[in-house]
């Protein structure tokens, strides 16, 4: 080979030499340092805690009572006693009509009834002097025919007198119902009406004026639907518990739309009768105390229902929780201390408790569940599993000096 031929491949010749030089010494490094360490993962068993289990449901807050203030009495309106949005109670003053035609009617009502009380008074005397009459059988002082006609008008005068005596407890209410007060305790709406307008009123209703809404607020009710199937598990746990033999009784708990969790109690008072055709659903009640107002009408909630017994249950942390595709699954392995390939076991996840993820499937309570160091697993890698650090014990609060923090008691 000439000097140029040699010098164009000296750069190959190099880059090979390189290359075979790499590979010797990476052989060389594998055989004096051995196979690479299994890496220590976290390993406990699962807790076992007794639970019971809960359905959740978003229902919206209703009204026990919704009370629509009409007239029922036309006139014209002349007071109104409360400010819109007030919380009101029961037998508050509302609104006011005229009452000075409500009051004629009832002086003139009295009027006709004194007056047909002095006719019967005049028939009862009358008839008692025919009586007398015929009872001393003075045939030429009055007639068997003259004594029924005396008898006949003082029945009518009594039957006047009666009639006389309604017309004056219709006016009476009449003049009651100018005065409108609140049927029930609960919060105001706006009015409807102004002073000085013109409203009707009546038996019929259908044209009476509306004057303004009430809406009780303590107690309120929770209104939500819930399937079939739930109905059916919720009776079988009724017959099962035996508490109180209705659906409709069993405690609840509730939380607001911005609030976490379920802090709120009550119990259910309502189930309905009827299984809805069209949505296989039925119409479920609860009742809750609303003392400060917090729930208001057509607010929306979550209810959450018992739908178990307590029993008991694991719970892993949710950072020992796996996802394949659409599965969950857990790492468990053997006891001991030796390196092991750690296992997958596909479990069934349930809610939250305390922090923990219940397990409601797939998983045995003497499991050693990987806890932490899930990020170090490789498939068919070995790996040494470490038990988890108990946790420590709260320290007991120092003592306070003697003469700081405490207050001698005299002694007896």
């Amino acid at each position: 080979m000439t000097f140029p031929a040699l010098r164009r491949f000296a750069p190959v010749l190099v880059l090979a030499g390189l290359g075979f030089g790499l590979a010797a010494c990476s052989d060389q490094k594998q055989q004096g340092g051995g196979a690479p360490q299994a890496a220590p993962v976290t390993v406990a068993k699962p807790q076992v805690k007794q639970i019971t289990d809960y359905d959740e449901y978003v229902g919206r807050f209703t009204a026990i009572d919704l009370v629509q203030v009409t007239a029922r009495v036309s006139g014209y309106l002349d007071k109104i006693n409360f400010t819109d949005g007030q919380l009101v109670k029961k037998g508050d003053q509302l609104f006011g009509i005229d009452p000075r035609p409500y009051q004629v009617a009832l002086d003139q009502a009295k009027a006709n009834l004194a007056r047909s009380q002095a006719d019967l008074d005049f028939a009862i005397s009358d008839l008692q002097r025919a009586q007398t009459l015929i009872e001393d059988r003075v045939s030429t002082a009055i007639s068997k025919q003259t004594f029924d006609q005396r008898q006949q008008t003082e029945r009518s005068a009594r039957a006047q007198v009666a009639a006389n005596q309604a017309a004056v407890h219709a006016a009476e209410l009449d003049l009651e119902f100018t005065t409108l007060t609140s049927p029930v305790n609960g919060r105001m709406g706006d009015r409807r009406v102004s002073i000085g307008n013109l409203v009707t009123g009546g038996q019929g209703g259908s044209t009476n004026t509306l004057l303004a809404t009430i809406v009780s607020t303590d107690p309120i009710y929770f209104e939500f639907t819930f399937d079939e199937a739930s109905y059916i598990r919720y009776q079988q746990l009724e017959k099962i518990s035996r508490t109180s033999g209705s659906i409709a009784s069993i405690p609840v708990s509730l939380g607001l739309i911005s609030e976490t969790g379920f802090p709120h109690k009550g119990e259910m008072n309502f189930v309905d009768n009827v299984i809805s055709e069209n949505t296989g659903t039925i119409r479920g009640r609860a009742v809750f105390a609303n003392p400060d107002g917090s729930f208001t009408p057509g607010m929306f909630g979550r209810i959450r229902v018992p739908a178990s017994l307590p029993h008991d249950a694991l719970l892993v942390p949710d950072v020992a929780i796996g996802t394949e595709q659409t599965r969950k699954f857990v790492y468990v392995m053997a006891s001991g201390s030796e390196p092991q390939v750690p296992k997958i076991k596909y479990v069934t996840l349930g809610r939250q408790e305390d922090g923990l993820r219940v397990i409601t499937s797939g998983l045995e309570k003497d499991d050693l569940v990987v806890v932490n160091g899930l990020v170090r697993i490789r498939p068919g890698a070995k790996v040494v599993g470490q038990p988890e650090p108990a946790k420590p014990a709260a320290a007991p609060a120092a003592a306070a000096p003697a003469g700081e923090g405490t207050t001698a008691k005299p002694a007896n």
